[in-house]
C-alpha cells in the first residue's frame, strides 16, 4: 500500500514523497481513511511506530478543505512534554509545507511574549502543553471556541504526569462540537475512562499487542552490582565505540551525577530533566543530533517526545519503577523500521522491578554475561568554581579570584594583617565597615 491510496491530497503526498517516505506504517494505513472520515479515534501503537503523522496528515487535509472563520485555532493537539510539542509542531510544519496553514507551539519553559503574538498574527493550528495552555486562557490570549479537532497525543502519559485536572480544565474551554482523536503507547483502566467521557463511538485501533516493544528493537539485560554500574557502562560504551547513546536514570540528581562522571572519563555527556531550562534542554538535545555530545543522560521527561532518526543505543542505567515506562524508553530506538538494541543494567535491588518488566511485556529478558574490564580511572572532579563548564562546548571563561599579596596592605583591596586593622580602626574611626582603603 502506498501513501496515495489513503485518500491523501496531492499537496500532502508531496510533503511525503520530499521526506523519502514511500510506504505508511500500520498506525497510518487504519487511521488516515477513518480519520478522514470525521470519526472520533482511540488509537494505540507501539512508540515509534509513526502516530505523529497518522494524525497530522488527515489533521492536516481536513483544515485545509474547510473556510476558516477568524483567528481563533482550529485545531488543538495536547502533548505531555515540551519536547513532544517541539516534535509534533516540526511535523507539522513538514507536512504542511505546501498548505496555506498556520501553527504555532506553546509551552513553558520560555518566555510568552513571542507566543501572544503568533496567536495574535492567528493560527489554524496550535500544539500546546497543557500548563501553558491554561495560562493563555487565564490571561485572555488564547480562544479555543473554534476548535474542530482535538488530539490528545501520548495521553497516557499525561495521565501519568498528573494532567488529568489540566485537560478537563481545557475541555470546559471547547466547543461540544469536535473531532476527538486520542492515541496512546499503552493502555489503563484511566485511559479507558478518560476515552469513555471525551470520545463518541471512536473507531478502535491497534496495530499491536497493549505495551509492547518494537521487534525492531533487540533487548539484553546484564546483572550487575549497583557499584559497578558506571565502569560496565563506560567499558561498554568504549569498547563498543557507540557514538550515541541515550541513557536513563530514575532521579534528575543521578542524571547529573553520571553525566559528570562520563565528562570526567572523556566521554562527552550531557543532562536532560525537568529541572533544567528549556534553552538548556534545547542545546542538550541539538548536541546530542549534531554528534557533539556522545551521551545523553536523561530521565523519563525523555521517554517521550525524543525523535532522533538511527538511534542505536539505550541504555536503563536504572530500570523504571513503572513498567510501562520502559516501553517508551527503549522506544527511542528502532524507530521507522530501523534496528537498535536496548541494555539494561540490573542491580540485586532491582529484580522485581525486571519482573514487573518482563510480566508486561509477557517475555525473558536475555541475560548477557558481565564482560571482564578494568574499571577506568576518572580524572579529578572540577573545582566548584569550574562546574558552570560542565557541557561539552561551553566556551565562556570561568572567572578567576585575584591573587592575593602577601605584603598585606600592598595595593587597594589586599587584607590587612590584625594589626594593621587595628591601628586603621583608630586612625579612621568614621569610616564605614567594608568601605574602599
Amino acid at each position: 500500500m502506498s501513501f496515495e491510496t489513503l485518500g491523501l491530497m496531492a499537496e500532502l503526498l508531496r510533503a511525503i514523497d520530499s521526506q523519502g517516505y514511500t510506504t505508511p506504517t500500520p498506525i497510518q494505513r487504519q487511521a488516515v481513511p477513518v480519520i478522514l472520515e470525521g470519526r472520533d479515534v482511540l488509537a494505540g501503537a507501539q512508540t515509534g511506530t509513526g502516530k505523529t503523522a497518522a494524525f497530522t496528515l488527515p489533521m492536516l487535509q481536513l483544515l485545509s478543505q474547510r473556510p476558516r472563520k477568524g483567528r481563533a485555532p482550529r485545531a488543538l493537539v495536547l502533548t505531555p512534554t515540551r519536547e513532544l510539542a517541539a516534535q509534533v509542531g516540526e511535523s507539522v510544519e513538514t507536512y504542511g509545507a505546501h498548505l496555506k496553514l498556520r501553527s504555532a507551539i506553546i509551552f513553558g519553559g520560555v518566555g510568552i511574549n513571542p507566543q501572544i503574538e503568533a496567536l495574535k498574527r492567528g493560527v489554524d493550528i496550535l500544539v500546546a502543553t497543557p500548563g501553558r495552555l491554561l495560562d493563555h486562557a487565564g490571561q485572555g490570549t488564547v480562544d479555543l471556541s473554534a476548535i474542530e479537532i482535538l488530539v490528545l497525543d501520548e495521553a497516557d502519559r499525561m495521565l501519568d504526569m498528573g494532567f488529568i485536572h489540566d485537560i478537563r480544565r481545557v475541555m470546559k474551554l471547547l466547543p461540544n462540537k469536535r473531532q476527538n482523536l486520542l492515541f496512546s503507547a499503552t493502555y489503563s483502566n484511566e485511559i479507558k475512562r478518560l476515552a469513555d467521557g471525551l470520545l463518541h463511538r471512536p473507531a478502535l485501533i491497534e496495530v499491536a499487542r497493549r505495551n509492547t516493544a518494537a521487534e525492531t528493537v533487540t533487548q539484553h539485560v546484564y546483572r550487575v552490582d549497583k557499584d559497578a554500574k558506571r565502569d560496565l557502562l563506560i567499558h561498554l560504551i568504549d569498547a563498543g565505540q557507540w557514538s550515541q547513546v541515550l541513557v536513563f536514570t530514575r532521579t534528575k540528581h543521578g542524571a547529573n551525577r553520571l553525566a559528570e562522571q562520563l565528562n570526567r572519563a572523556d566521554i562527552e555527556a550531557a543532562a536532560i530533566h525537568g529541572n533544567k531550562s528549556q534553552s538548556a534542554r534545547t542545546r542538550a538535545l541539538a548536541g546530542f543530533k549534531d554528534g557533539s555530545v556522545r551521551v545523553l543522560v536523561a530521565t523519563d521527561i525523555a521517554a517521550r517526545g525524543l525523535d532522533i532518526d538511527r538511534l542505536p543505543h539505550v541504555v536503563n542505567y536504572e530500570l523504571p519503577n513503572v513498567p510501562e515506562d520502559y516501553v517508551h524508553r527503549i522506544g527511542r530506538t528502532g524507530r521507522a523500521g530501523e534496528e537498535g538494541a536496548a541494555i539494561s543494567l540490573v542491580g540485586a535491588d532491582e529484580a522485581k522491578l525486571l519482573k514487573d518488566i518482563e510480566r508486561v511485556l509477557n517475555k525473558t529478558i536475555p541475560v548477557l554475561p558481565m564482560p571482564t574490564f578494568e574499571p577506568k580511572v576518572l580524572k579529578a572532579a572540577p573545582r566548584p568554581e569550574q562546574r558552570s563548564r560542565a557541557t561539552p562546548g561551553n566556551k565562556s571563561k570561568v572567572k578567576k579570584k585575584p591573587a592575593i599579596s602577601r605584603n598585606a596592605g600592598s595595593r587597594a583591596g589586599d587584607k590587612p594583617a590584625d594589626g594593621q586593622r587595628k591601628r586603621r580602626r583608630r586612625n579612621r574611626p568614621s569610616q564605614s565597615p567594608g568601605a574602599a582603603r
